[in-house]
């Protein structure tokens, strides 16, 4: 009966169970369906809007990373190369607007260049004449007129033995290029007869066709002569002025340069005219020496024009290296026409010698380490000068190369001392530590503390 029982109570609740479970699925499937509905709606909602419809913004900032620094963004080797690059150009397009402002007045640099040369090799006379109470005046105008003078009557000397010796000259060449007409013809070269009168005959009409430009030389000739009289007269009074106010004019030059750089200037120009002197002076005494000896030499030789070929050697000693080169080979040329290969060979054997003595001994016992300036240096500077002006330009850039050096030395070391004597001093120094000599710092002092 209990069995029985359960189980009649148990089916009695079955219907209930199934209404209840349908009332759920009936709930379930209506939201279920609005839903779907709510869906529908926002789809449509959606295609409705504009196509350009933009979606307002949040309320938070986005996250967005930042971009690096370009600077930093370029390689340090780059960076640096940029740097150097930029001031180079800027050094490059200072150096270009320099040498057209110098090509422009040209004639009033090269003046003033050798009256600075002039002024260094004529002022220890000036210097001389004050210690034995001569005014400064009489002095200079005394200094100034002797030396024009010499150096006038050096160059009358030489034109009055080039026009005296010009005919015994012409026809010892004349002489000269015949018989080096017989030595071509029988020297182991096998030189025709027909092959030299072939060269003359090209000679003459290379002449002939270039008349006209030769005569346009001889015009422009004159205008030479009138830029070379100005040129002098310009010399003369600037070696004048720097010979009697060279202190005040130096003193007022210094007024144009930054106070803060005053003081290094100041010490590096008395360096510089230092050096310049010494050049100018050594280079005289070398000069000489080398137009004495070759002209000795030339002259035992019999080689006609000795003495004007000589001074000749001891104006082009002006110009280092070239000059050298240039005024023996043209002691050589004239030995070889008129005397023939064999005066020629030995004026060539003395011409050596002698430079080799000049640039082994005399030189660096004359010039000594004033002047000292790297054989490729003086090569360069040489056609540099000679490049941008000439003869004038070739005889000025030694001693400006050999100027420049000398005061970037000395600027270079008064930085460095001067930075020594702003550092601090260390602190373990005691009261009484030698003292260290200015623009010469102890080599044992220990190094400022950080």
């Amino acid at each position: 009966m209990g069995a029985a029982g359960g189980k009649g109570r148990i089916m009695s609740q079955v219907p209930g169970w199934l209404g209840r479970l349908g009332a759920g699925l009936t709930e379930m499937s209506e939201r279920w369906s609005e839903r779907r509905a709510e869906a529908e709606r926002e789809s449509a909602d959606e295609s409705a809007d504009p196509p350009d419809h933009v979606p307002p913004p949040p309320d938070y900032p986005p996250s967005v990373v930042p971009r690096p620094d370009p600077a930093q963004a370029v390689p340090w080797g780059v960076r640096v190369a940029a740097e150097a690059g930029w001031r180079l150009l800027v050094l490059a397009g200072t150096l270009w607007v320099l040498m057209k402002v110098i090509s422009a007045v040209q004639l009033v640099v090269l003046a003033f260049v050798a009256a600075l040369l002039i002024t260094a090799l004529l002022q220890p006379a000036v210097a001389w004449l004050r210690r034995y109470g001569v005014p400064r005046g009489p002095a200079t105008a005394l200094t100034a007129i002797l030396g024009f003078v010499i150096m006038g009557l050096i160059g009358w000397f030489v034109t009055w033995q080039v026009m005296e010796n010009i005919d015994d000259l012409s026809s010892q060449i004349q002489d000269g290029i015949d018989e080096l007409r017989n030595w071509l013809l029988n020297s182991p070269f096998h030189v025709t007869d027909k092959q030299i009168n072939e060269i003359a005959t090209n000679l003459r009409e290379a002449v002939g066709a270039n008349t006209d430009q030769i005569t346009s030389a001889g015009l422009e000739g004159v205008t030479v002569v009138v830029e070379a009289l100005t040129g002098i007269l310009l010399t003369i009074f600037s070696t004048l002025f720097l010979l009697y106010d060279g202190k005040s004019i130096w003193e007022w030059t210094l007024k144009l340069v930054p106070s803060a750089a005053r003081p290094g200037v100041a010490g590096a120009g008395p360096r510089a005219w230092r050096t310049l002197t010494a050049y100018v002076r050594g280079t005289v005494v070398v000069a000489l020496i080398d137009a004495i000896f070759i002209g000795l030499g030339i002259y035992f030789l019999d080689v006609p024009m000795a003495v004007p070929l000589a001074v000749f050697i001891f104006l082009f000693a002006f110009i280092p290296l070239v000059g050298a080169v240039v005024s023996g080979a043209l002691a050589v040329l004239v030995a070889l026409v008129t005397q023939g290969v064999f005066t020629a060979v030995m004026t060539l054997a003395v011409v050596l010698a002698v430079q080799q003595i000049e640039g082994h001994i005399l030189q660096p016992f004359i010039l000594g380490r004033a002047v000292r300036v790297h054989p490729l240096a003086v090569v360069l500077s040489v056609s540099a000068g000679g490049m941008v002006a000439g003869i004038g330009g070739a005889v000025v850039a030694v001693p400006l190369v050999a100027v420049t050096n000398s005061v970037a030395g000395y600027l270079r070391a008064y930085s460095r001392d001067a930075a020594i004597r702003r550092a601090p001093k260390p602190r373990d120094t005691s009261a009484v530590a030698s003292p260290v000599t200015e623009g010469q710092p102890a080599a044992d002092a220990p190094p400022p503390s950080s």
